[in-house]
């Protein structure tokens, strides 16, 4: 294992390339790679631009299988796949679904535009791998309420922890407002139970933050993974881009700790050019053991994974 040196990241684990029988068009890799966790001897990682859920061995290069989570198919155009993709932006692992006793990942969408609005619910097998069967969920509810207050919506991450779901926002541009959304847990898995939308009244609270600059560029969320004491580790990424919807040159990342209150606790640059946009975290006596996946926003590229140490300084 080695540990981010200076901000600088270890070349990157691998690639996530696929089997090329899972492929039916396109490239045979996961591209724009939004978010990932690590159940079991499983990663599953979901990619902004697609209709499925990729999964991977744990341990060692295996190309990854696809799970359908949409039916029918994007567009190839970049422009006509952008208008029309679900943009889900992060994975959450769930646990206390009935129809899932060995848990569940939640695919979570970014809420930027109406139709980005429907996530989905994916039960695990007991091993970690994915399983089924596959449902659509409604986040339009939910939505709504945070819209009236942060305005554009673009959530970026997402974990339970401390019976408690949260939500990272991330806030583009100068006028955006970052925000950790916190949900009422009980709430949400027991509409998701009854196979109900997470509703308005699950909003605990919605506080905003501004987590400093690279340059003249704001840093955003971009991603969350929990920790057994209740913090978050979550990624940042400064993007060149006033837009929710539109991308922009991204002039770096940073990692970072949330205590179990939501508060900041450590920021840590990236010098790595490269836009984190997933993040697994555990602890261990040596630090914090971070997967992270970076999304090139080119589609011709694999997304690569890297392996790395963070040094935990705010261990409660």
């Amino acid at each position: 294992m080695v540990a981010a040196t200076q901000g600088v990241l270890p070349p990157a684990r691998r690639v996530l390339t696929l089997e090329a029988s899972e492929v039916t068009e396109g490239p045979a890799h996961v591209s724009a790679a939004s978010g990932l966790v690590r159940a079991g001897a499983w990663i599953h990682v979901v990619a902004d631009d697609s209709l499925f859920l990729a999964t991977f061995p744990a341990e060692g290069e295996a190309p990854g299988r696809l799970l359908r989570l949409f039916p029918g198919t994007l567009p190839a155009a970049p422009k006509e796949r952008k208008a029309l993709k679900p943009d889900l932006e992060a994975l959450c692992l769930l646990e206390g679904v009935p129809e899932a006793p060995h848990g569940a990942v939640l695919a979570v969408p970014s809420g930027s535009t109406p139709e980005r609005r429907r996530g989905a619910l994916v039960p695990l097998e007991a091993d970690g791998a994915l399983g089924g069967p596959v449902r659509e969920v409604d986040f339009a509810p939910l939505y709504a309420r945070l819209a009236q207050e942060l305005g554009e919506l673009n959530v970026e991450g997402a974990a339970l922890t401390g019976g408690r779901l949260w939500l990272l926002n991330r806030g583009n541009g100068d006028k955006g407002q970052d925000a950790v959304v916190v949900l009422d847990a009980g709430a949400v898995l027991r509409a998701l139970g009854a196979g109900q939308p997470p509703s308005a009244g699950s909003v605990l609270s919605v506080r905003r933050w501004r987590l400093g600059r690279v340059g003249s560029v704001p840093l955003s969320f971009s991603d969350a993974a929990p920790l057994p004491d209740g913090r978050l580790v979550f990624t940042a990424a400064a993007e060149a881009s006033q837009s929710s919807y539109l991308d922009g040159e991204v002039v770096g990342s940073a990692l970072g700790v949330l205590s179990p209150e939501g508060q900041p606790l450590l920021l840590k640059h990236v010098k790595t050019k490269a836009k984190l946009e997933g993040v697994a975290a555990w602890p261990t006596p040596e630090g914090l053991h971070l997967l992270l996946v970076s999304d090139a926003d080119d589609p011709t590229v694999a997304a690569p994974l890297f392996e790395t140490l963070l040094r935990d300084t705010g261990a409660r």
